[in-house]
């Protein structure tokens, strides 16, 4: 169970038969130290009891934008108290009204200014989960950054049927809490570099993602890098005052608040747009944060039309020919003249954690960086927590398992420190 003291949750409850779960969850947050603000919808009472809700929180429910008996704007008050907002259930119909920015109720208007991410926990029939204009809806405010989704999982719904658009467990639901607030003493330092703007008036280039190759217009050639690392850099380096540009390759992922997006497919796009951000000097960044898996080599030739599968003898096997991508990473740390931009590379291997700090130490030597990164493949990708290891000229930093996020303050905190060196 996450530590929670200290930190406040308005817990949103809308009109599903999934709430009575919300009761669960505002329990555990209790129990993890949190104050719990209930907000519920005019059609939450139908399905868990306000008095039921505020005897586990302790607080009276908020269902009333127009409250006689309150002075000011309710759902203002709310979000200056609150730390994260969760909805639980979000409904089919909750998700549309937050993808089109309405403010129409307590719950939505509360979302809609919130002062970090809005945490949902979407419940409905599989039907109406699959329905386009639901995943419009999803795809559009995950592209915004500002809604965070935990579930729906598959199982059975009130019908009877099974499938996904059950609610995720109240023990899920507030794991994602916990690690939706930052957990652990590297969240709390990069809260208060965070709120000390530490990184104010330094230019930040962030690559992330992967890169994918094509082969002809319908196949190509790419990893599995989900893009989480990089964006969870950006992210912060954006909230601890920097100006951000974040090189993209092919993700799912909103654009962090604050920050410049550029998307790129092959690996020579994305050599391109750093070349422009970082200009021929280099002079375009205070700092180059490589978190991108760039693919090593790409097809010799790309095919305009859709290759066909062989016929007749031979048929089961083909040969692809290969030419090496430039060494992005390589060619930056050849060309500084200097120490700016500070250069962190990242090393994504199998192997033992002694096997992946000598890979790591190596590539620090021949590609010139300050800084490389150092994780396991399995561990890395597609995850939101990550495992690992520091290492600088200096010597190696092993970290245990930690959020993408509190990696990322970790990083940051240490090109810092190699700015502070720099001066000195």
């Amino acid at each position: 169970m996450f530590d929670l003291r200290g930190r406040t949750i308005a817990l949103c409850v809308t009109g599903s038969i999934a709430a009575y779960k919300s009761v669960e969850v505002a329990r555990l947050c209790v129990k993890a130290g949190a104050a719990v603000l209930p907000v519920m919808t005019h059609s939450a009472p139908h399905f868990v009891g306000p008095v039921t809700l505020s005897g586990i929180c302790g607080e009276s429910v908020a269902q009333d934008m127009w409250d006689p008996g309150f002075s000011g704007e309710k759902h203002i008050a709310l979000s200056e108290r609150a730390d994260l907002v969760v909805i639980v259930p979000a409904t089919a119909d909750l998700l549309s009204r937050l993808a089109t920015g309405r403010a129409d109720d307590l719950v939505t208007a509360l979302a809609l200014s919130a002062r970090g991410p809005v945490l949902v926990a979407p419940a409905m029939h599989p039907r109406m989960w699959d329905h386009p204009a639901t995943r419009r809806n999803v795809d559009g405010l995950v592209r915004d950054g500002r809604v965070v989704f935990v579930g729906p999982v598959v199982g059975p719904v009130a019908s009877g049927e099974s499938g996904l658009g059950r609610m995720a467990e109240p023990q899920a639901i507030v794991e994602a809490i916990g690690k939706a607030l930052g957990q652990g003493a590297a969240a709390a330092a990069g809260a208060a570099a965070a709120a000390a703007g530490d990184l104010s008036g330094r230019r930040v280039v962030v690559t992330a993602g992967p890169t994918v190759e094509d082969l002809d217009p319908v196949r190509y050639l790419g990893n599995r890098s989900s893009g989480k690392m990089g964006f969870a850099v950006a992210e912060r380096a954006a909230a601890r005052g920097a100006e951000v540009t974040l090189i993209t390759g092919p993700v799912n992922l909103g654009t962090p608040r604050g920050v410049a997006r550029v998307d790129v497919r092959s690996a020579l796009s994305m050599r391109d747009a750093l070349a422009r951000a970082l200009g021929d000097d280099l002079s375009g960044a205070d700092a180059l944060v490589m978190t991108a898996a760039v693919a090593d080599y790409r097809p010799a030739v790309v095919s305009p039309v859709k290759l066909k599968k062989m016929q007749g003898a031979g048929g089961d096997e083909t040969s692809l020919r290969l030419v090496k991508n430039p060494d992005l990473l390589a060619e930056i740390g050849a060309k500084r003249a200097t120490k700016k931009p500070v250069l962190v590379g990242f090393a994504v291997e199998t192997g033992t954690p002694e096997q992946l700090v000598d890979y790591a130490r190596g590539k620090l030597l021949q590609k010139k960086c300050d800084l490389v990164v150092a994780n396991e493949a399995r561990v890395a990708f597609a995850g939101d927590d990550n495992r690992a290891t520091i290492v600088s000229a200096a010597g190696a930093e092993g970290l245990g398992t930690m959020s993408k996020v509190e990696l990322a303050d970790r990083i940051l905190d240490r090109v810092r420190d190699v700015w502070a060196d720099i001066v000195a």
